[in-house]
């Protein structure tokens, strides 16, 4: 059901734990079949980008949680991949901002939520490694409202949610001293703050592929947002 789907691209600076988040969101909702090793760095499919830690192409991958689908598109974080950001950003409902504990946001963040901020997207903001040696997440907060409020942000936009994580542990909550034992609080967050997809449900089917991707069983792939079905 159209109710029960949410669309999301990731944003993150190199090393802000964006890949081990997702890689625990799969683990932990099954996504991944119990009886096999679970596939690290998912999100990472290149081979510069599993050496280097870093994104060129958008990803995407699903997961299925209690009742609902999840969609999440990988966003590249550098302007000179501009053209495959706007793709990510035509296709998705909301935007999830995973921020270093102890960093903040860097400016390999800014150009894309810039981008996501322009398309009308509101921003889920993730603390990520609050057990971090030095970590400081009420700073990060106020330096993320900062830099939301330097890109002209709407009140809406800058009205978000903020979930504390440590992806490596697997752990999640809505107050970084009061910490769930898993990745809930983030799941609930998605769920409950990203918009359902607007679609027509009674017109000829109309889909905006925006991204081409191959598989050897069934050859070429078109991935993109359905306006029309």
């Amino acid at each position: 059901m159209i109710e029960n789907l949410r669309n999301i691209a990731i944003i993150a600076h190199v090393d802000h734990g964006k890949t081990t988040l997702v890689d625990k969101l799969l683990q932990q909702s099954g996504t991944f079949d119990a009886r096999t090793e679970a596939q690290e760095r998912v999100m990472d499919s290149n081979d510069l980008e599993k050496e280097r830690g870093i994104t060129i192409l958008a990803k995407n991958t699903a997961i299925k949680w209690n009742d609902y689908r999840i969609n999440i598109v990988d966003t590249p974080g550098h302007a000179d991949f501009g053209g495959e950001v706007e793709r990510v950003m035509s296709m998705v409902d909301s935007v999830l901002l995973v921020v270093d504990a102890f960093d903040g946001p860097m400016p390999q963040t800014r150009f894309v939520t810039k981008k996501a901020f322009a398309h009308g997207l509101k921003p889920i903001v993730v603390i990520n490694k609050v057990d971090r040696p030095g970590a400081r997440p009420d700073w990060v907060v106020d330096q993320v409202f900062d830099l939301f409020v330097n890109l002209d942000a709407t009140d809406e936009q800058l009205d978000f949610p903020i979930v504390y994580a440590s992806a490596l542990n697997g752990i999640a909550g809505l107050d970084h001293e009061d910490m769930a034992d898993d990745m809930t609080p983030l799941y609930q967050a998605i769920v409950d703050r990203v918009p359902a997809p607007d679609v027509d449900l009674d017109g000829p089917l109309q889909m905006q592929i925006s991204q081409l991707d191959y598989n050897n069983y069934v050859g070429v792939i078109g991935i993109g947002r359905i306006k029309r079905r």
